[in-house]
């Protein structure tokens, strides 16, 4: 699961870059908002899954190993 939220992270930091590359040329603005709004997703993922709840545990140390 680890590998997994590796991945992820790094997913979202390359579109997040990607997208703000895109934002800045000219033409391509439907692109850019796009990827954005993959990285925002990938990122509410990545915070559902290690954000602990009010009991002090997070869904990430419920999996089963």
């Amino acid at each position: 699961m680890a590998t997994m939220l590796s991945i992820m992270v790094l997913a979202a930091i390359a579109l997040l870059a990607g997208g703000i590359y895109l934002w800045r040329r000219d033409g391509m603005r439907k692109q850019a908002a796009l990827m954005l709004a993959a990285a925002a997703v990938i990122a509410v993922n990545i915070a559902i899954l290690t954000v602990p709840n009010s009991d002090g545990t997070s869904p990430l140390t419920q999996t089963p190993k």
